[in-house]
């Protein structure tokens, strides 16, 4: 029957005399590392006795013999060959608290998050840039557009998301009359909320919404259905029998949201008319006649073309984002997840962003 460890100790001037036998190994401490801790003050190990060492039982005896200034005596060559790597090992283990001042650490979180977002544009415009490059390569050799892809993609980012944004919208216009009769009641102009959910639906909140839904639902899963590609080396197989990625996987979901971003906005606008309406019908009194007749004299037909003009860019956008954090993932399955994150991520960002660079761009050029 193999020994358990065990040891046996007396006391001596200067501190207990260890002598451990059986096999000082994980499987057979035990609870000699408890027992051990408990003796008190240690001045000498004796390893003769033992029967074999692994590096479990040789890192118990080395932190003894630091923390009460033991000598290791008896020990063979196998056991002298643990310890002294074990004691040549100078690492650390130990958190250490950050003793700089808060506003240093907080200067360089914010120095690391800058270089990270920039980095991640670069990368994004060169991703960009390389599609764009597919594209010219694919029409200069005739190859026709991977037709079947782009209707699959549009039934998942469009078709299939309409419901959840014509719900979304339709609450949206509701709220926004809500809001706003509450406010323009002060001064007797409830009529006026038909102006703010026309032009702010058409303009502005219709699309943006529906870029941010397409965001968190489309360029979520492109990101994970690439990254999930990369992984399982689709992507690489596809390179070696000659087909480019680029023209298979990124252009048909690029083309897909560019195609369908337009179409949502529209519809999304409308959906949060008619929602901002049932308010009006219900809360203010306005019939549906009027509402519709004010609508078409409020609205002016430069709002519908900023709508159709912003909408093709916030599609490109994510779905290059979408696509470009995708083919980044480079390890594991949570790489995965931690790509598909910063695909919606930045994809957000990006839409807010030139949204708005374009309200200040068309309100430079008169378009209000």
């Amino acid at each position: 029957m193999v020994a358990r460890a065990d040891f046996e100790h007396s006391d001596g001037a200067d501190g207990a005399e260890v002598r451990f036998t059986g096999r000082l190994t994980l499987a057979r401490l035990g609870d000699v590392p408890a027992r051990i801790e408990a003796l008190g003050p240690i001045a000498t190990i004796d390893l003769s006795a033992i029967d074999r060492i692994d590096t479990v039982g040789a890192w118990i005896v080395t932190r003894t013999a630091k923390e009460h200034g033991s000598k290791i005596t008896g020990a063979s060559a196998e056991a002298e060959r643990l310890l002294d790597a074990l004691a040549s090992d100078k690492s650390e283990y130990r958190v250490h608290r950050d003793q700089r001042p808060a506003w240093a650490r907080m200067l360089e979180q914010v120095g690391t998050a800058s270089v990270a977002i920039w980095h991640e544009l670069l990368g994004i415009i060169g991703f960009f840039g390389a599609m764009i490059i597919a594209l010219f390569i694919q029409i200069r050799a005739r190859r026709r557009l991977r037709w079947n892809a782009v209707i699959t993609r549009f039934q998942a980012v469009g078709v299939d998301a309409l419901p959840i944004i014509g719900l979304m919208s339709f609450l949206i216009g509701i709220v926004i009359a809500q809001q706003g009769a509450v406010q323009l009641e002060q001064f007797g102009l409830e009529v006026f909320t038909i102006n703010l959910v026309g032009r702010i639906s058409i303009r502005e909140l219709g699309l943006l919404m529906t870029a941010i839904m397409v965001a968190g639902r489309s360029g979520s899963a492109f990101a994970a259905q690439i990254g999930t590609m990369k992984l399982t080396e689709e992507i690489d197989a596809m390179r070696t029998i000659g087909v480019s990625p680029m023209e298979a996987i990124v252009l048909p979901r690029v083309a897909a949201s560019t195609i369908t971003m337009p179409l949502l906005g529209f519809y999304a606008s409308l959906c949060a008319i008619a929602g901002g309406g049932v308010f009006c019908w219900v809360g203010l009194d306005i019939p549906p006649l009027t509402y519709v007749q004010r609508l078409r004299e409020i609205i002016p037909m430069t709002d519908f073309w900023i709508m159709l003009i912003k909408a093709p860019v916030f599609g490109i956008l994510i779905g290059v984002t979408g696509c470009y954090e995708g083919m980044q993932v480079r390890q594991n399955a949570e790489e995965v997840g931690r790509r598909t994150t910063s695909a919606v991520v930045a994809a957000i960002f990006l839409v807010i962003v030139l949204d708005a660079f374009f309200a200040v761009f068309f309100s430079t050029l008169g378009w209000n």
